[in-house]
């Protein structure tokens, strides 16, 4: 059995000539790929991601600003009177710990770990107690004014936080309206606040793809370039194309420089990892009575803690003040050398700043501790050049404490635009981070996100069994009011029922003797059929007078 073609199934079938359609089908497909460009939506999209790595460079930029003015004010005040730093910075210490505890949560510490912690979570009330705008403003002025103080605390840290709190503002809870997720926009501010502090865009990216995506997959790949590049962009803007150290011109030959490589390397590794253990340890609580004090009066342990940094800066004549930033630079270009015990004083003064839980980071001191490092390992490889040595006690110092390698030598590399020491500065990365991992397994950043991922967790616990109480009392509140309400109204008289009140609320009419009431009556008061009623009864079908 054949079956003929119709004419709409040989219309079907035909093959159509390769030139007929064409303009057509063209047409189409440029109206499907051309008319995204003109949507509103996706242009206000773009708009607000923009607008809002703007603003979080402009805040990072300002943040810096103001860091330098901290920095110089507090080396004017110390160098004209040394002996006044007893007062400044014990008072500076407690006059922060108390602020940061009772008036701004979460703005402790770093801010690197709060960003990693809030990017961990999926609850939006986790991670605004870890990261919002109003964190973010004070925590620059609470860093600043620790840099006033001579707190050993750097700007990175808190940049990233500033930077995280600033591009969640654009998280929405609609799904027409999202721009990115939460975690991505997380990852994007912070390596936008990287990329802003240090003006290393490159080493932005690396660190939000290293640092904060350590253990779940690298998705925001557009916002996160996005954000970096226009974060770098208003930095270029204000502050023009500078490198944080200056250039360093120094570098070192192969095969002879295998020797600084490893020696660096291993002694930074090392360091760092012993370093890393003891401020996880000391991030759980100090031991004895040293740690009662620090949880039972935090505020005169924050001051002990100033008290010891401003001793250790008289002692090393003001070189531990601050963020190292100068020192480090002095020592790179050769203008003033480190002294030997420069590596464990700073470490020292970073140590009592972690305990003493005050607001500000370790990123820029660690380039410090690392340039002491590599200052006394020329000591010990006279032939060197020094310059080049200090560099790799930098990276090998940095990729230590927080275990990321890559992020470490690049952003190194971009301070001191230094590329012929790209090879050198991996290879003492690699070794520096293998040392590190067999002494301290967990990294320094990702160990302190947990502490602060379940003290979030038990503070919104804590608020949401808070407002479940106070919602079971109002209900129990609103019925005992009902119960009591309801005894105190009276029962009506049901007339169609038939029913008679309480005595307690209607008293009958008094009847004489003789007359009996009668049991069909509608009425509670009525005569005998032989009777006469009774002159106060009312009639058949009436209604009684109730008297008092």
């Amino acid at each position: 059995m054949t079956i003929e073609p119709t004419p709409e199934t040989s219309s079907r079938t035909t093959p159509r000539k390769p030139g007929r359609w064409a303009p057509a089908r063209l047409l189409r497909g440029g109206r499907r790929y051309f008319l995204p460009w003109l949507s509103l939506r996706r242009w206000r999209v773009r708009l607000l991601l923009v607008g809002a790595a703007l603003f979080a460079g402009l805040i990072a930029i300002a943040f810096a600003i103001g860091a330098e003015l901290a920095i110089a004010t507090h080396a004017s005040i110390i160098g004209e009177h040394p002996w006044l730093t007893l007062l400044i910075a014990p008072g500076g210490f407690a006059a922060l710990a108390w602020i940061s505890f009772r008036l701004f949560p979460g703005t402790e510490g770093s801010g690197i770990p709060q960003a990693i912690a809030a990017s961990a979570s999926d609850d939006g009330r986790v991670r605004r107690k870890l990261l919002s705008l109003r964190i973010a403003i004070a925590k620059v002025f609470l860093t600043l004014g620790g840099l006033l103080s001579g707190a050993s605390v750097g700007r990175e840290g808190p940049s990233v936080q500033i930077g995280a709190s600033v591009m969640l503002l654009l998280s929405s809870r609609k799904r027409r309206r999202r721009i990115a997720s939460s975690r991505d926009l997380i990852v994007a501010g912070s390596g936008a606040g990287i990329a802003a502090a240090f003006n290393t865009p490159l080493g932005g990216i690396m660190f939000a793809i290293e640092e904060m995506c350590r253990y779940h997959a690298f998705r925001a790949n557009s916002t996160t370039l996005t954000a970096v590049i226009f974060a770098g962009l208003m930095s270029l803007a204000v502050l023009g194309n500078y490198t944080y150290f200056g250039r360093t011109l120094a570098a070192i030959g192969w095969p002879d420089g295998i020797w600084p490589v490893l020696a660096c390397g291993v002694a930074g590794g090392l360091l760092g990892g012993i370093f890393t253990r003891v401020l996880i340890a000391s991030a759980r609580g100090l031991p004895g009575r040293l740690g009662l004090i620090a949880r039972t009066r935090p505020v005169a342990f924050a001051g002990m803690c100033g008290l010891l940094t401003a001793l250790i800066g008289l002692a090393s004549g003001g070189l531990t003040y601050g963020t190292g930033y100068a020192e480090s630079k002095a020592a790179l270009e050769g203008s003033a050398a480190l002294p030997v015990a420069f590596t464990l004083m700073k470490m020292a003064v970073i140590w009592l700043v972690f305990v003493s839980r005050i607001p500000g980071g370790i990123f820029a001191p660690a380039l410090a501790v690392g340039a002491g490092l590599g200052s006394d390992v020329a000591l010990l490889l006279p032939g060197e050049p020094d310059p080049a040595i200090l560099v790799l006690g930098m990276v090998a110092f940095l990729a230590a404490m927080t275990q990321a390698p890559i992020t470490s030598f690049v952003i190194v590399m971009e301070m001191t635009a230094n590329h012929q020491m790209l090879l050198p500065l991996m290879a003492t990365a690699v070794v520096a981070h293998s040392v590190s991992r067999s002494v301290a397994p967990v990294p320094l950043y990702h160990a302190l996100s947990h502490a602060w991922l379940r003290k979030a967790h038990r503070q919104v616990e804590a608020a949401a069994a808070g407002q479940a109480a106070q919602s079971s009392a109002a209900a129990a509140t609103g019925q005992d009011g009902a119960a009591a309400a309801a005894k105190s109204t009276p029962e009506p008289v049901s007339i169609e029922s038939g029913t008679a009140p309480e005595p307690s609320t209607v008293t009958e009419t008094a009847l004489p003797a003789e007359e009996t009431p009668v049991p069909d009556a509608p009425s509670a008061v009525a005569a005998t059929p032989d009777a006469p009623l009774a002159p106060d009864a009312p009639a058949p079908g009436g209604r009684p007078d109730a008297t008092t």
